[in-house]
């Protein structure tokens, strides 16, 4: 695309997100034509699909922002791709749905739709269909996993561990994410990190905060049944460490964040030789470090490995149920503040490989810590799930 098509696009889109409810319009016209035109696609989708328009946008957002770096948006496209097929979606689907998407926004810009933003969404449309096509033709893997609940243990009172035996083992890396699909909640795919790496047994573990006002992780939380039945999507994302560069490793993880990070160090822990590794742990209260005794443990075997706990409030709220309990002899002192300020506050750690795993608001947080005080932005990795 020339530079004042992708200039009036982007303005276009832009007066969509910025509308109120303006997005919700937008994908909602896209869903109507596309099952209009196939109405046998609504039986790939949940029954309830309040989620699909920040997606939708968000991925949208994405490739705009990526038009001249075209080759990162078709790998984010193709990658999109494959996870989709864990719904059924093909290849030939994405022709339609581009042509679902150019009549939505011809739809929702009425009066204000002319020739010019015609061809320019048409051009979008071309690269997203033709890029998400690819990526569905080039995994021939399967599209999903099953695997049978043998553990579930409440940690908290919104918190449990959840363990699964998978029927052939899923070939996700260290670090990664996957989509789950509960039987409580048919269809509605959601994305946890394994916090233990991959083997041959098929041995899975899921640590599961409950949010409010959440349909999946409620259910997971509250009502999972050992010998229930979950559906394992193929994995995405890419934090790792890499041994290559010779670097230091700083992690930083708040809450269940800290499973993609804790699975990559109990890899590492099976090797003879690795760089040395800060882990601070976060949460609010101390009970939110759920699982800083076991990765205390970890480092007393690994003394590459060094764990720096890290609480917003210095006691638990007093409806938390059990005595505060001492540290274990010898763990580094709970430090108290806000995560991402307590590790700026030791420096830019620019030496460093950083990854950052928490909530949205954590991540960005802790980035703006870390780039205030000198961190260079490329040596920070985070995953957007």
């Amino acid at each position: 695309m020339d530079a004042r098509s992708a200039a009036l696009v982007r303005a276009n889109f832009r007066s969509v997100t910025e509308s109120p409810g303006g997005a919700e319009r937008l994908i909602s016209a896209f869903y109507g034509h596309l099952f209009a035109e196939n109405p046998r696609l609504r039986e790939l989708f949940p029954p309830a699909m309040d989620m699909q328009p920040k997606r939708l946008a968000t991925a949208i957002q994405f490739v705009l922002d990526h038009l001249e770096d075209w080759d990162r948006a078709q790998r984010f496209l193709e990658q999109l791709a494959r996870d989709h097929r864990k719904y059924g979606v093909e290849a030939a689907h994405y022709d339609q749905a581009g042509r679902a998407l150019l009549a939505a926004f011809r739809v929702y810009n009425g009066a204000a739709w002319n020739r010019q933003l015609e061809e320019g969404w048409r051009d979008i449309m071309i690269l997203i269909s033709a890029s998400m096509a690819i990526g569905a033709n080039s995994d021939k893997s399967q599209p999903y996993w099953e695997a049978t609940v043998v553990g579930h243990r409440r940690v908290l009172e919104d918190l449990a561990i959840v363990r699964l035996q998978s029927d052939s083992p899923v070939p996700y890396q260290a670090g990664q994410y996957v989509p789950v699909a509960v039987p409580q909640r048919p269809k509605m795919w959601r994305y946890f990190s394994p916090a233990i790496p991959s083997n041959p047994y098929g041995e899975m573990e899921f640590h599961v905060r409950k949010i409010r006002g959440g349909w999946v992780s409620p259910a997971i939380v509250n009502e999972t049944q050992v010998g229930d039945r979950w559906m394992i999507g193929g994995p995405l994302g890419g934090l790792h460490v890499d041994r290559d560069t010779g670097r230091d490793v700083l992690l930083i993880g708040a809450g269940t964040g800290i499973a993609p990070l804790r699975a990559q160090l109990i890899e590492m822990s099976q090797r003879g030789i690795n760089p040395r590794v800060h882990f601070f742990i976060g949460g609010r209260y101390p009970c939110d470090l759920y699982d800083v005794e076991n990765m205390w443990q970890l480092s007393q075997s690994n003394p590459w490995l060094t764990i720096v706990p890290v609480c917003e409030q210095k006691t638990n709220p007093w409806w938390y149920p059990h005595p505060a309990t001492d540290a274990p002899y010898g763990m580094h002192r709970t430090l108290v503040g806000n995560l991402g300020a307590v590790v700026a506050s030791f420096g830019a750690w620019a030496d460093r490989q950083i990854q950052i795993a928490g909530s949205a608001r954590m991540i960005a947080d802790t980035r703006r810590a870390l780039i205030a005080v000198g961190t260079p932005e490329h040596v920070i990795s985070c995953d957007p799930v």
